[in-house]
């Protein structure tokens, strides 16, 4: 049995819709696709039994989405704008907790009624970091709105900043007293570039 389906293979061959879906395990667990009505469908070995995927609106922009090479990746935004005050204020306040959560996009071509052809592949895996809101002046004429962001990265690193630590030389001697390998790294922190033994 082909992972893609046959079908899907043809269809991506000529001229397609393809559908991008997103899917965060929170409780209950969020699941948006990236066009205009509420879809079912299901994603290939995460939701056996389907479910309803609701319209996010059209996609502007695709990020990058980068798997974790040596211990480093970016994180990626998926975002939500053009949302009145009132439907923001009132989806903030019914967030469940995020941080963590698992993140999976899945993609599937749609068929001439812009309905799955088959069950969504899954091509990338995050985890949760945090959400974030913003807006922009607007004149008097003009209706506010807001922009509603889910951060998120490949592995389990969910800092929003880069946290900058210092292994002191105490800390080294109480796991190896006889290791003097951070015996100048104060000097180091402080911009002086000592003079390392040459063994």
């Amino acid at each position: 049995m082909a992972w893609i389906p046959d079908s899907v293979i043809a269809a991506m061959r000529g001229s397609y819709q393809l559908g991008i879906f997103l899917r965060v395990d929170t409780d209950p667990a969020l699941h948006i696709w990236f066009g205009v009505n509420d879809m079912p469908a299901r994603m290939d070995s995460i939701d056996p039994d389907g479910t309803v995927y609701m319209g996010g609106g059209r996609l502007i922009g695709i990020p990058s989405l980068e798997v974790l090479v040596n211990g480093t990746a970016d994180s990626v935004d998926f975002t939500l704008s053009g949302i009145d005050p009132a439907t923001a204020a009132k989806a903030i306040d019914s967030l469940p907790p995020v941080r963590g959560a698992v993140v999976q996009i899945g993609i599937m071509t749609l068929d001439d009624y812009y309905q799955p052809m088959g069950p969504i592949v899954p091509i990338w895996r995050g985890t949760a970091s945090h959400v974030s809101e913003a807006s922009e002046a607007v004149g008097s004429e003009d209706q506010p709105s807001l922009t509603l962001s889910l951060s998120a990265v490949t592995g389990s690193v969910t800092r929003s900043r880069a946290v900058h630590s210092l292994w002191s030389d105490a800390q080294q001697k109480a796991i190896s007293p006889t290791d003097d390998f951070c015996k100048q790294v104060q000097r180091l922190s402080r911009g002086i570039a000592p003079v390392w033994p040459n063994y």
